[in-house]
């Protein structure tokens, strides 16, 4: 098929997904983590609080939580971007324009060039210097490489060849439509651009602690549990930022957080999704609220390879126990919505809308009764107990906690550990929770059926493990023929199918989907319309400013 009728496809997709996402008072003493932030000065610097504890990692690589993200999204670039405050629309970024591509002997070769003058930012160990291939192809491998990326089996099959600095090729054994080859090379998660001679220079260790990219924001300095300081990169190839500098402050409390916002200590926020919190933190004067997609969708997932959750009579007990109500209850009504499907309708394409899974009868409607008959026929009449770890956070520490509750009413006694955003992330891939809560978006369905329920993503024994927390291994092959599939037609009708024996097999229970909100102070101007991002908050880039005077 040529070239200019894949890329049709993927405007007719990236349409489609554009149109799926077109207390009181102040404590009187503050806390020790208030403390520690600066208050706000005449420094023009943008002082952001996230809600967690610290960074999971520095490098984009092994991003696994949003404030991950979120650094990334400062510090680096891909050969293309999402628009900001736009996904999925796409836009070059240190690429030149979106490739195109031609079929040689059967394989696909994209032709990338570069801008030129885009410049690293200094290092401990290095000069700024001007970004070539060489750089782009160093990234690239290292994607692929299952020891220095969580997301190597998204580049297998792809060779790399430096035409000139400026120009490289991207050779694909075996064709993928731009859906698929596209999400590859964005800012977003794997596609970030390294510098190869940083890296050599420090060591790859030493430079996790010390990010190197082309971004807007450089890194300065990380004090753990408390923030990050960035300072504005002068020298980024699309203008100099209006601001000096961006200070990220880690305030996992939501109390604590919010408190910092009122008392005029921080200029922007992760909100609070608790009920009636909205409501209450928009009366404050001179405040904005943002509520954003990406949505982020949260499943629970049985891990199979632990007893008694192999037992599909043990995972069907568990789905007839539970009750979607409640956990959509811990939640504010202007940010979620119910789901059935492992992928929705509305969250990417080939989703299955509710009304469907109703019809199949996989909604798995609350049943007391019916699920400790499914107990005792599995031989826990008198139940069992479980050790279970929830992150930090508040959406999940409130999800487990519910699941805590009525899983007791059928004997099924829960031991939760609440443990921070970014070791939770660690031990669920290390295979430590019988029932893994997660909550997450991909850039598209391939990479998030796949990386969810593809065998060769089984964390810790797979072939590329990534987050098949369930070990789940039935969908292979639907899997796999939807991977190469360019019809979409055709592909939806097989993402359609794998959904359907998931849910036939009870490897996951849908909770509800979940978009974004941010708190900011009215002269905080992101500099473009927030509308989607797959970054987990607004989107800090060089156009970020604050409208006040400076003395």
């Amino acid at each position: 098929m040529k070239s200019h009728v894949l890329l049709k496809i993927i405007i007719v997709y990236l349409i489609i997904l554009n149109t799926f996402h077109i207390s009181n008072a102040i404590a009187k003493q503050q806390s020790k983590e208030l403390k520690k932030i600066s208050n706000p000065s005449s420094d023009n610097i943008l002082r952001f609080a996230v809600h967690t504890s610290k960074i999971g990692s520095f490098d984009p690589h092994f991003a696994k939580g949003s404030q991950d993200f979120t650094v990334a999204d400062m510090i680096f670039n891909g050969l293309l971007r999402y628009v900001p405050g736009k996904a999925p629309m796409l836009e070059p970024d240190i690429a030149l324009k979106i490739p195109e591509f031609k079929i040689e002997n059967g394989k696909q070769i994209w032709t990338i060039h570069l801008r030129k003058g885009i410049m690293f930012h200094p290092g401990p160990k290095t000069v700024a210097y001007e970004l070539t291939s060489d750089d782009v192809i160093f990234s690239l491998q290292k994607a692929a490489d299952p020891k220095r990326s969580s997301y190597a089996n998204e580049y297998t099959g792809m060779e790399y060849k430096k035409i000139n600095d400026y120009t490289l090729e991207i050779i694909v054994s075996k064709p993928v439509s731009p859906l698929f080859f596209l999400p590859k090379i964005t800012n977003c998660r794997s596609g970030s651009i390294f510098s190869k001679k940083a890296i050599e220079a420090l060591g790859y260790e030493n430079y996790k602690e010390h990010p190197i990219g082309t971004g807007p924001f450089m890194f300065e300095s990380y004090q753990p549990g408390e923030k990050l300081i960035l300072k504005a990169n002068d020298s980024y190839f699309r203008g100099k930022p209006l601001v000096s500098g961006v200070h990220i402050h880690f305030i996992p409390d939501d109390k604590k957080r919010e408190a910092a916002f009122k008392n005029g200590t921080l200029d922007a926020s992760i909100g609070v999704g608790e009920p009636g919190w909205i409501e209450m933190i928009e009366k404050e004067p001179k405040t904005i609220i943002d509520v954003f997609s990406v949505d982020y969708i949260g499943l629970f997932h049985f891990n199979t390879s632990t007893k008694p959750m192999d037992d599909i009579r043990v995972r069907k007990a568990i789905c007839h126990a539970l009750d979607r109500d409640a956990f959509l209850s811990t939640t504010s009504k202007r940010l979620v919505k119910k789901v059935y499907a492992p992928m929705p309708s509305g969250f990417l394409p080939g989703g299955i809308d509710n009304d469907k899974v109703q019809k199949l009868g996989l909604f798995f409607e609350r049943d007391l009764a019916k699920a400790k008959k499914l107990l005792a026929q599995a031989g826990y009449a008198n139940g069992f107990s479980l050790n279970l770890i929830s992150s930090e956070k508040r959406v999940y520490r409130k999800s487990y906690q519910i699941l805590k509750r009525q899983l007791s009413q059928i004997g099924i006694e829960i031991n939760l550990t609440i443990v921070t955003h970014s070791k939770m992330h660690k031990l669920v891939r290390q295979n430590a929770n019988p029932i893994v809560l997660y909550f997450t978006f991909r850039p598209d369905p391939n990479s998030y059926l796949r990386e969810f329920f593809h065998s060769d993503s089984i964390v810790g024994s797979g072939k590329k493990p990534r987050t098949n927390f369930s070990h789940y291994t039935k969908a292979d092959k639907l899997l796999d023929d939807a991977r190469y599939e360019i019809d979409p037609l055709k592909q939806v009708n097989l993402w359609h199918q794998a959904q359907i024996k998931i849910l036939n097999d009870h490897m996951v229970y849908p909770l509800f989907l979940i978009n974004q909100i941010c708190v900011r102070r009215d002269y905080v101007d992101y500099g473009h319309e927030l509308v989607t991002t797959l970054t987990g908050y607004p989107q800090f880039t060089e156009k970020v400013r604050l409208k006040k005077d400076f003395k």
